[in-house]
């Protein structure tokens, strides 16, 4: 309600000044344009002679904010503040456009209320939005040909991108940047970067409007992978090191089949040799075993009698006859014959016990 009267009581006061100004001020120098980020502030300056009596700020042709000379400013909004100089003659009003918007972008007016005095600059607006490579690091091989895409979103106006090399300038000719609307009034670009790579290197995507004291910027590292070559290098002593170990075990399997053959061939021989050994000890034994049993068998004599068995005291019903004559002769009731067990014969000493000389019958 009070801004309102104080519209309303505005062009009363300066109608009621006019006859008296005389009209000998002006403006001396106006605004000028200005550039700003959405968000940020934006000022405007207009500087008159001596003499005035009202300056008046208008924003799109309404009025919004009044200066007299004799009270100062009258503020109707926060958004639009001043801040009042002077300098000998001359005063100069400075208007403060606080947390500026895209809708902002227009004309400012700075009036003093005399025919051909107004002076005016334009206000624009711009936004900042976001811009990114999708892959801050990429390996690449040799002779391989990529594309780095980067985008921008949420512009005004479009961005103007460009492309860096390890601080160096890209040629034009190497990428292709699109642009599209977006929502709210915003713009979009999307900049594609083709390249071969021959070693490893920074790559920078810049986005730039007027409003920006430096350009917007997102990088990429490219990792040039020269393995292919290490490949190349380390296949060719993988190659060498297979022959190598190639020749090494087909030796090692020569003497290991030769050592294997002598091994066996030994044995056998030993095998054999220990068979015929054995066969020959076998043989010997039973030849010494026949021998002996052909020498018992021959130096046994069946029909001999020890000479104790002589006595006929100790056998008193042995017949007188030898035992082989009653062997062959038939039997006989009236000739008694005792049996006698069979005695066998015990080895004697070299030498005989006594002299006598005893026949030896021998039973074949």
């Amino acid at each position: 309600m009070k801004s309102f009267q104080k519209y309303i009581l505005l062009p009363l006061i300066l109608t009621a000044s006019l006859p008296g100004l005389g009209f000998c001020y002006s403006i001396t120098k106006g605004p000028e344009n200005a550039t700003v980020l959405a968000g940020s502030e934006a000022r405007f300056n207009c500087t008159v002679s001596a003499g005035w009596k009202v300056l008046i700020w208008l924003f799109k042709g309404s009025p919004v904010l009044t200066v007299l000379s004799s009270q100062g400013s009258v503020e109707t909004t926060d958004r639009f503040t001043s801040r009042n100089y002077s300098a000998g003659d001359e005063f100069t009003s400075e208007l403060i456009i606080h947390n500026t918007q895209l809708s902002d972008s227009g004309r400012i007016e700075c009036s003093i209320q005399q025919p051909s005095q107004n002076n005016f600059a334009f206000l624009s607006v711009q936004v900042n939005g976001s811009l990114l490579i999708k892959n801050s690091t990429l390996t690449v091989k040799d002779n391989q040909t990529i594309e780095i895409v980067c985008e921008a979103l949420g512009w005004a106006p479009a961005p103007v991108i460009a492309w860096m090399t390890n601080d160096s300038l890209v040629d034009k000719s190497s990428y292709v940047t699109q642009q599209s609307p977006g929502s709210h009034g915003l713009h979009n670009a999307l900049s594609t970067l083709t390249l071969t790579p021959r070693d490893t290197e920074v790559l920078t995507c810049l986005a730039d409007i007027e409003a920006l004291p430096s350009p917007q910027n997102a990088s990429v590292t490219l990792i040039f992978d020269n393995s292919a070559t290490e490949n190349y290098y380390s296949e060719d002593n993988r190659s060498t090191w297979v022959i190598v170990l190639a020749v090494v075990l087909s030796f090692l399997g020569i003497v290991l089949l030769v050592v294997i053959v002598v091994v066996a061939v030994r044995c056998c021989m030993k095998r054999r040799a220990s068979t015929y050994q054995n066969e020959i000890r076998k043989v010997s034994a039973e030849k010494k075993k026949g021998d002996l049993e052909d020498r018992q068998s021959g130096s046994e004599n069946l029909g001999y009698i020890p000479e104790e068995l002589w006595n006929t005291e100790q056998s008193p019903g042995l017949s007188s006859l030898p035992p082989m004559f009653s062997k062959f002769a038939g039997p006989d009731d009236n000739l008694h014959i005792t049996s006698v067990p069979k005695v066998r014969p015990q080895r004697r000493p070299d030498y005989p016990i006594s002299p006598k000389k005893i026949r030896n019958v021998t039973l074949v």
